[in-house]
């Protein structure tokens, strides 16, 4: 009693063996319902009205205030020496009641620490200052 499995000459010719596709085709019905589903997320866009043209430019130029910062943590304003933080604090508080906010240029020596120059910007941002900016980078680039 066996079972004849391989290709002897006794092979009944109505059988036919083929590759099974029917897990081909369950693949590319998967892949078609994907590409279905992800093409429509692809074509929403926001429209906008962008304004045309370029922004007037401003009537003044802004006031510009330049805060040096020493290698030994001394705070200049304008090139005059603050005595402490609390005068440093009170003209950034006086700076921030001004109808119109004085741009701030923030100028740390290359040896001063980290910590005073982080010191003033944080004492600018608690004092309610919204335009600082550090100038002088190229000072670090080597």
């Amino acid at each position: 009693m066996g079972m004849s499995v391989g290709g002897g000459g006794d092979q009944d010719p109505k059988e036919m063996i083929d590759i099974n596709t029917t897990p081909l085709i369950d693949v590319m019905l998967v892949l078609l319902v994907m590409l279905i589903i992800t093409i429509p997320i692809q074509t929403h866009a926001v429209k906008l009205n962008m304004p045309v043209g370029n922004p007037p430019p401003p009537l003044e130029p802004p006031t510009v205030v330049t805060i040096e910062i020493d290698f030994d943590g001394t705070v200049l304003w304008d090139g005059e020496a603050l005595a402490n933080r609390e005068t440093l604090d009170s003209k950034f508080a006086n700076a921030a009641q001004m109808p119109v906010q004085p741009e701030f240029h923030l100028r740390p020596n290359k040896l001063v620490k980290y910590g005073n120059v982080a010191g003033v910007m944080a004492s600018a941002q608690s004092r309610g200052i919204s335009k600082i900016g550090l100038i002088g980078a190229e000072q670090y680039i080597d």
